[in-house]
């Protein structure tokens, strides 16, 4: 079954992508990510930087979903924030996911035309504990002239003196996490907070290609095809037919 679901899942995302790359998405609006592409270009035109930080997210556990999701994010506005003065700056607080995001950042630079302008030193590692990584992560914010800090990932507790940072410094907040402690202090301190899988979103409201857009429709194919499955299920036991 699960077997099934991958591989009919692969099948509609390659078809989905290309027909997407035929005829234009229509998207939703989600309120924090149409402010998120105006602050990126308020940032370029003003010279304030963009703050991305990734979270703690393990690459080889479970929580990896949603880096991988700011990792996509990440490289479409790195594209697109590269003719800036100040580059934007990521952190994190995982080694692996810090080699991530500097060659992301790299590959959003070479995209644009402008590799000669990275520089490694714009993805940092701020912590390996869930304290010590806010707490090198508070400095970044407080002396790097940022305007936007875009906190997308895996995050816990310590979320919340990363929000009380971003309140003292007025700059904006954009943030969305897959931990349940981190999306209540999200939601608390964010003007428009993410809520749940709009966070694997973020890769096709910032314009990263066809193929994330895509997902967004196989989620939702999947999705009521589970819908269908359960209800089809509830049906049968009731009428007493075997499963």
């Amino acid at each position: 079954m699960a077997l099934g679901l991958l591989v009919l899942a692969a099948v509609l995302l390659v078809g989905l992508t290309l027909w997407r790359r035929r005829s234009p998405a229509t998207l939703r609006p989600i309120d924090a990510y149409e402010r998120l592409n105006r602050s990126v270009g308020l940032a370029v035109e003003n010279g304030t930087r963009l703050h991305i930080s990734l979270g703690r997210g393990n690459l080889f556990t479970a929580r990896s979903g949603s880096a991988l999701a700011g990792l996509a994010m990440l490289r479409r506005l790195s594209e697109r924030t590269s003719v800036s003065d100040r580059p934007p700056i990521v952190t994190s607080g995982d080694a692996p996911l810090t080699i991530l995001s500097q060659d992301t950042l790299q590959s959003g630079y070479r995209a644009a035309g402008a590799e000669d302008q990275y520089r490694f030193s714009t993805g940092r590692l701020t912590g390996l504990s869930p304290f010590s990584y806010a707490a090198g992560t508070v400095p970044i914010m407080h002396d790097e002239n940022v305007s936007t800090n875009v906190f997308i990932g895996d995050f816990g507790a310590e979320a919340a003196l990363l929000t009380e940072e971003s309140d003292r410094g007025n700059s904006n907040v954009i943030a969305a996490s897959d931990n349940l402690s981190a999306q209540a202090i999200f939601y608390a301190s964010s003007q428009d907070p993410l809520i749940g899988e709009e966070l694997f979103a973020a890769g096709a409201y910032v314009g990263a290609g066809a193929s994330h857009q895509a997902s967004l429709n196989v989620q939702d194919i999947l999705r009521w095809l589970i819908i269908l499955a359960i209800l089809i299920g509830a049906g049968l036991t009731i009428l007493g037919a075997p499963i």
